[in-house]
């Protein structure tokens, strides 16, 4: 988790230094695909999978939703977007259950809606509300819906392979419209653009190692952890802190997310 939000960090340092967030997203899918290349193992069969309908339309979704958060951490502090990212596990839920067909129990029900409460109080909506917290929430829309995507396609493709065409379908998405003007790259931008790319990657595919061998229940609540690594990277590395209502709302997403999780492995 903390790999996935430095990447993040990386890539914030990139598009305040004026380069483009599209160019951004798609430099962190080009060279994540290249770098997973050689390592995921990948057939004949399995490249003309990759004209699969179903796997565009959940690359396009996580490519959706990266390009929405780096808008997001362009004007509003990292912890605060990612707040308002985190309305993506309430979507995740109530799509889960009506294209899945996935439980839905009262007690989680409850505890998402306070987690979406904790949401509002960071993203403050109405006249409060910013553009740049607008896209953190369209940033979470989009990832809980592609979080629903993979339940849907797990059971179909290797976990490996999964990552892989995700990455290569967004770089070849994006590649369009992020070959435009660019800033000059120096050695700086390209340790940023690999910092990107790699805290990314490195971080979603050690999250497929750990869920070969333990428990959904041990490893989801982890993901509560970028709240926390928000908060410590924003502050470390552009001395960013939230105010007090933004946490309030973080410590009840924190709260409310973990007790979901901890309440759903017991079947409640």
């Amino acid at each position: 988790m903390f790999l996935i939000v430095g990447g993040d960090a990386a890539a914030t340092l990139l598009t305040t230094s004026g380069f483009p967030q599209v160019f951004v997203a798609w430099t962190r899918f080009a060279v994540a695909a290249v770098l997973l290349a050689p390592i995921c193992g990948l057939s004949r069969a399995e490249l003309r999978l990759m004209l699969d309908w179903r796997l565009a339309l959940r690359a396009l979704l996580i490519v959706a939703g990266i390009v929405c958060i780096l808008t997001a951490l362009k004007t509003e502090p990292m912890a605060n977007v990612f707040g308002g990212f985190f309305v993506g596990p309430v979507v995740s839920y109530f799509l889960s259950a009506l294209l899945l067909g996935e439980r839905i129990t009262p007690l989680r029900t409850l505890l998402l809606l306070g987690s979406f409460i904790g949401v509002v109080l960071v993203v403050r909506p109405g006249f409060g509300m910013t553009t740049g917290m607008g896209f953190a929430i369209l940033a979470g829309c989009f990832h809980g819906s592609y979080l629903v995507a993979t339940r849907w396609l797990a059971g179909g493709f290797r976990p490996r392979f999964l990552l892989f065409s995700q990455l290569a379908i967004g770089a070849v998405v994006l590649a369009p419209f992020a070959l435009g003007p660019i800033p000059k790259l120096t050695l700086d931008a390209g340790i940023l653009i690999t910092l990107s790319a790699l805290g990314s990657a490195g971080g979603n595919l050690i999250l497929v190692w750990v869920n070969r061998t333990t428990p959904a229940g041990v490893v989801a609540p982890l993901i509560y952890s970028q709240l926390l690594a928000a908060m410590v990277i924003g502050w470390v590395v552009f001395s960013q802190w939230p105010d007090s209502q933004s946490l309030i709302g973080l410590a009840i997403i924190l709260v409310a997310g973990v007790s979901s999780v901890w309440f759903a492995g017991r079947g409640r």
